[in-house]
Order: C-alpha cells, then sequence, then structure tokens
C-alpha cells in the first residue's frame, strides 16, 4: 500500500532590503497579538523583541513639516508601531525616565521623540549633561592616555601659548584639546546643575503626557 503525504506548502522568505514600514504596509497584522512573541522575562525591554523596526532608519529622525508627504507617512506608521510595543512594556516608566532625566539619547525612545523629550525637559526645568566621551573612552595621543587636569594645567601656565603648542607637548591633536578645554568651561554650571532637585518618576509622565497629547492636538488641526 502506496501512503501519500501532503507536503506542506512554505511560504517564500522575502530577503530584500525594504525598510520596516514596506513591510508593515505589506502586512499590517503581522504583530497582533496572537503574533507577538511571548515574553516570559519582564525585566527585559520590549523593543528588543522588534530590533528591525528599532533600529529603522526611518525612524530614527523626526520629519519636519516640509518633508515629502511618503516620508511623513512612512514616519508615522513606524511610530504608530513603536508607540503601541513601548507602551505595552513593562519598563516604561523606567526608560522614559532615564532618557529624560538622566542621558540626552537620539532616535524614538519609550513612545516619545528626542525633540519630545526636550520639550519634556524644558517644562521640567531639567538639563542633561553632553556625554563626555574623552572621559568614558580615553583620548590617546601616541601611545598614552591624554590626561584633562594636565590639560588645564598647561594651559593656565601657559596662557599665552596657542593651543596647537600645547597639542604637541602633550603629543595628542588640536580638537583634544579643544574638547578638554570645553569640558572646563561647562563643569562649573554642570555643577551647579547637579545640585537641583531630580523630578519624581510621577513628574516625568505626566509632562510627558500633556506634551504627547499636545503634539497629538497640533497634528489634527494641521490636517
Amino acid at each position: 500500500m502506496t501512503v501519500v503525504v501532503d507536503r506542506p506548502t512554505l511560504p517564500v522568505i522575502d530577503t530584500s532590503a525594504r525598510s520596516a514600514a514596506t513591510r508593515l504596509a505589506a502586512s499590517p497584522q503581522r504583530r497582533s497579538d496572537a503574533s507577538r512573541p511571548r515574553r516570559d522575562d519582564r525585566d527585559r525591554p520590549a523593543c528588543t523583541d522588534f530590533p528591525e523596526l528599532f533600529l529603522d532608519v526611518a525612524l530614527e529622525t523626526e520629519p519636519v513639516v516640509s518633508a515629502p508627504a511618503r516620508v511623513r507617512r512612512q514616519y508615522a506608521a513606524l511610530a504608530a508601531e513603536a508607540t503601541e510595543i513601548c507602551a505595552a512594556c513593562p519598563l516604561l516608566t523606567a526608560c522614559l525616565y532615564r532618557a529624560v532625566v538622566d542621558f540626552d539619547v537620539a532616535g524614538f525612545v519609550a513612545g516619545t521623540t528626542q525633540r519630545q523629550r526636550g520639550e519634556i525637559r524644558a517644562r521640567l526645568g531639567v538639563v542633561v549633561e553632553a556625554e563626555d566621551f574623552d572621559s568614558l573612552a580615553g583620548v590617546v595621543g601616541g601611545q598614552r592616555t591624554v590626561d584633562h587636569d594636565e590639560v588645564v594645567r598647561l594651559r593656565r601656565a601657559h596662557p599665552d601659548e596657542s593651543l596647537e603648542r600645547i597639542a604637541r607637548r602633550l603629543g595628542c591633536s588640536l580638537s583634544t584639546i579643544k574638547r578638554h578645554l570645553r569640558r572646563e568651561r561647562n563643569e562649573a554650571p554642570a555643577a551647579a546643575r547637579r545640585g537641583t532637585t531630580r523630578p519624581t518618576e510621577t513628574a516625568v509622565r505626566r509632562a510627558a503626557a500633556e506634551i504627547l497629547a499636545e503634539n497629538s492636538g497640533s497634528r489634527r488641526a494641521a490636517a
């Protein structure tokens, strides 16, 4: 006896470099509740399950009003989907707080754009210090790390000496000297800001909700 087994038809996998927005338009139900992966680890950000969406270059920068309608529609589709995922994330509050109060990050984070986070900070009186990448990664001149205090000491000891000569003394680039001197100029006001009271998570969420509601109203009025 011959047994005939039906072979399942396998879907064709599209490997073209289409953007997440194009894939979303082609398959609008792809992130329904039924298709979302089950996340047993409640300490993991929801965005890590959708890297191709949150890392899409089209979502990185909010388009200006004068941008082509196609670009604005693409961004709106991506932002709407990212907002839905962020809203269901158990770490939303902590993520929003860090992105507003601790770090001036770029892109779409915690359901907000970089511009919206700037508006939230302005409403709460929050000032975020620029990251000191020289201190984090080290600025190397020749075979040694350029010390910030040494740059400042040399500049104070030789106020009439050109920055190019100081750079040659330390064996580093002129841009490195300028970065360290900018850091020195900014440290005093930064120290004063660190003494201010940090907003609560509740205050940040309330301000975010107000900003998002205002922005939504502005978009509807413009339409």
